[in-house]
């Protein structure tokens, strides 16, 4: 594989930089053309070889998405359980009454009630991202169905709703 195109896995480098600042330094490694990624950074990274490096620019839009305040929520406080502890400004996993779990931060608190931000955190925020491809191989045609990366053994360590179609083996479970 020369370049990254659909069904290859990639390994690439990263420096996140978002409003002027490092926010994150890593190393990913993903299924090109599944929507593993997010899909800016991936129509990005299409096309580059191994050893390259790149800036790759991502508008909000194509990345966690714009703002939106109607995911701003009022939830009254006896919503919560008495000896939860509310966190003004972190990341809340939450579960609702259906039982579904989301991610909250709360952006005000008062005895009444608590103002809940839905938003994934970098919502509204353009980023700005150096990568640089470490590797590039074709993805097996296992990868490939279920639409995510497997380890030597398989679907190592991911749930059966994780999977793409074709995983209908039981193997992702």
């Amino acid at each position: 594989m020369d370049t990254i195109q659909n069904d290859t896995v990639a390994q690439f480098a990263y420096n996140l930089n978002v409003d002027g600042e490092e926010v994150e330094s890593n190393l990913l490694e993903y299924l090109h053309g599944h929507g593993n990624i997010i899909p800016g950074l991936e129509e990005g990274l299409l096309g580059m070889q191994e050893g390259e490096r790149k800036q790759v620019f991502v508008a909000a839009k194509d990345a966690y998405g714009e703002f939106d305040p109607t995911l701003i929520l009022n939830v009254n406080r006896e919503s919560f359980p008495e000896d939860f502890e509310i966190r003004l400004g972190e990341p809340m996993n939450l579960r609702d009454a259906s039982g579904n779990v989301f991610s909250a931060v709360a952006t005000a608190v008062s005895d009444e009630s608590v103002e809940l931000d839905l938003n994934h955190p970098m919502a509204g925020k353009d980023l700005n991202f150096q990568v640089t491809i470490l590797s590039i191989r074709p993805a097996t045609e296992e990868e490939i169905a279920h639409g995510h990366l497997h380890s030597a053994g398989g679907c190592a360590g991911c749930e059966p709703e994780d999977c793409g179609p074709g995983c209908e083996s039981g193997c992702c479970g």
